[in-house]
Parts: C-alpha cells; structure tokens; sequence
C-alpha cells in the first residue's frame, strides 16, 4: 500500500472522496477481526476509526447544515454517543477504553454508515452549490475540508493502532507482505550512516505560526514574534546505531540522564529499550507492519517517548530544540534532512496557546484548545502522515509517555 498522493489541483470535493477511499483502502488489507480489537486505552479499533470520522462528518456537517436535508435524520441515533471521541459539547460518550467491547455494529453496518455518509455529503454538496449562495458553499468548504484533515489524522493513527495491535500478538502477524516506507526500511534514508553535523542559526526576532492561504489548524496561529538565541541544529534525525550505543552506555540504568517523572516511569515500566526493539540470539530487531526486521543501525530510532529523547540527548551532551527552533531552521534550512516524511520530532516545547489565541465557539472549538495542558509538541510529519497533510508549522502533541506514534529526534546545542 502507498500513501494517497492527491494532486494540489483536485478539487475539494474530489479530495474529500479520494481521502474518503483511502481509509477504506487500509482497512482492506484487515480481517474484520483485526478492525475490531483495541491493543490499549490509547489506541482505537480500525471499525472505530472509520465510524468516528463518518460521524464527524455526519455530526458537524449533515447535522449543521440540516436545512438542505429537510429533515435531519441521523443514521442510528446510537452512533452519536458510541463514536463520539471528547466532544462534550455533543453529549455523552462512550468510555474510550472500552471501544474494543463495541462487537456491534459490525463492520459491514459501520461501512453502510460511512456509504450513506457519504451519498449524503455528496448531495449536500450539488444542493449547495446549485443554491449559489456564497456564504453557505464557505461555511461547507470550510466544515470539509476541517472534516478530510481530521480524516487524515485518523488514517495516521489506523496505522500506528493496528502496528501495536500486531505486535500484541504472539503470531506477530504482518499487515503487508513487501515493505513499506517505515523510516527503518527506507533504502533513501543513507545519510544516516555519515557522521551528524551541527548547523548553526544565529539568535533572531522571528514569527511563528501559519500565515498565507492553504489549511491549517487553530493551534498554528496567531502568527506572532518568539525571540530565538543562536543555536546549533544536528543536520540529521538520531539514527539506530547512535541510540543503541546510548542503551549500552547504560542509558536506562542512569537516572542522572533523565527528567524525575521520566525515571519514575521507567523504573514503573522496567523499559530498556524503544517500543518494538527485542534483542534475540544477541542480535537486535524491530517490529514493523510487515513484520520483525533486522534492526538496521544506519535508520532514524523511532517510537521513543519524550522521556526518552530527552535523556538520550542529555547523554549525548545535547538537548532537544525548542518548537520554534525547529520551524525556524526548517524554514531557513530545508535542504537539511529528514524534516518531513520519516519520524515526528519531539521538541522541549510544551504545548501551550500561542499569543493571541481564541477557542472557537461551539462543539468545533474543542478540537485543540482543550488539550493545552501536559502535553509536549512535536513538529515535521511521519512516513505514516497522508501525503499532503503535513506543512512547516503544524502541531502534533502527545503526553510525555507516548511511544506508539512514529516520534523520534532530532538533537540541538545552545551557542
């Protein structure tokens, strides 16, 4: 399987049906055994993420748009509460632990949901459109193209669930039979196997945050001043190799490396080693989602918690860039390595509103603002982010123990 590439030109209509197929695309490839089991409370089944984004649609485009379907009529009034994710100003929910107990609907019945979903969107589309009415096509333009972002996202995530699910199984089972573009099983990624080099930026007032036309998520603005002191960017993500040594070093034996809540964590969790690393016959490998690999040294260490990118850089004498760090050399330096397409970079940066920043109203102004706390930010796209989705100033975050995400780093040094 590819990631979707859908050329800038598409129309959004088209771009919605074409991200629409893709999640399908990769449910596919699953048995509906496999789309129905929940591996922990942070992961989601596959029939839930096909739901949920199908209720996205439903919820706050069919529903908020009801006076061109004359009467709103919800597809099962049960879906409202079983697929809601925190949306508390819809209403209940159903308890996210426990989305794996969901046998029913089944799979067939979630994929009629997203088929009528889907008929119904279209519709509403022609109807809008025939309606000339220009404000109303806006207000549908932008509630879609929030809706196909969101899909994305949940595409992302269908892979590093089912990734985790699999590597829960003793049977080890492999989603594809050829590999595909992990960041460990990239042949392009060969500069990982030359030394790191150190780029310096000298210290700046710059802006961050979007500006110009094209998508972007309410946490991407206001765009806003951030003084930056000079600085010193590795000019490569943190490879294998470079983090193995630091496990030999002792790295997860030595709490003078680690922040005080990360070494209760690790202590808690007996971890030795990166999430889908196990050394077998003195030999390391990795779990992919086309199965155990050979762990190849020269490729970008990826599934590390915050915790543990902070103490490696520590151990190297180094530290993680802050989020503005980051943006401003991507955006100086994007002939630098690996800023897109292979892992998510942790920063130093909690995530936190920018200057300026309102919540919007109503149910859609939960999306971001409301996770603002214990949270840190990390910046670039993985080789699991749908092509197209990723852009110089977007804002992933996650809690500090999060491993099961495609997240690596990239190291700094102050000047």
């Amino acid at each position: 399987m590819e990631v979707s590439k859908i050329p800038a030109e598409t129309s959004l209509i088209e771009r919605w049906r074409q991200v629409r197929a893709h999640s399908i695309a990769i449910a596919q490839t699953l048995s509906a055994e496999d789309c129905m089991a929940q591996s922990m409370p942070d992961a989601s089944p596959i029939k839930w993420h096909l739901a949920h984004t199908s209720w996205f649609f439903e919820t706050f485009v069919l529903e908020k748009l009801e006076e061109f379907e004359s009467e709103f009529i919800a597809f099962d009034p049960a879906f409202r509460v079983l697929f809601n994710s925190y949306y508390n100003g819809v209403g209940e929910k159903h308890p996210r632990p426990q989305r794996g107990l969901l046998t029913r609907p089944t799979l067939e019945q979630v994929l009629a949901y997203r088929k009528n979903v889907d008929q119904r969107i279209a519709r509403l589309w022609q109807q809008v459109v025939a309606a000339n009415d220009t404000a109303q096509l806006q207000q549908l333009q932008t509630l879609l193209e929030l809706g196909l972002q969101h899909e994305q996202q949940h595409q992302e995530l269908m892979l590093t669930d089912i990734k985790h699910l699999f590597w829960c199984n003793p049977l080890a089972p492999a989603m594809f039979s050829t590999p595909i573009d992990e960041a460990y099983s990239n042949p392009s990624l060969s500069s990982h196997s030359k030394a790191l080099q150190w780029q310096t930026f000298d210290a700046r007032l710059l802006e961050i945050g979007h500006q110009g036309a094209g998508f972007f998520f309410d946490n991407e603005a206001p765009r806003h001043r951030q003084f930056i002191e000079a600085f010193e960017l590795g000019d490569r993500l943190v490879s294998n190799g470079e983090y193995l040594a630091f496990i030999e070093a002792g790295g997860y034996q030595n709490p003078a490396l680690w922040l005080s809540e990360g070494w209760d964590w690790r202590q808690n969790q007996a971890l030795q080693h990166p999430l889908y690393w196990q050394l077998q016959q003195q030999h390391w490998r990795v779990f992919t989602l086309h199965g155990w690999q050979a762990l190849d040294l020269a490729q970008p260490v990826c599934h590390l918690s915050y915790f543990e990118a902070s103490a490696f850089a520590v151990w190297a004498g180094a530290r993680l860039p802050t989020e503005f760090e980051w943006e401003y050399a991507a955006q100086q330096r994007p002939d630098i390595a690996d800023w897109f397409a292979h892992c998510w970079q942790w920063t130093s940066s909690s995530y936190a509103a920018y200057p300026g920043f309102a919540i919007a109203p109503g149910a859609i102004g939960e999306y971001n603002g409301k996770f603002m706390a214990n949270q840190y930010v990390l910046r670039g796209s993985s080789c699991f982010t749908p092509a197209g989705h990723s852009r110089l100033t977007y804002r992933n975050f996650f809690p500090a123990t999060a491993r099961w995400q495609m997240s690596g780093l990239r190291l700094a040094r102050s000047l």
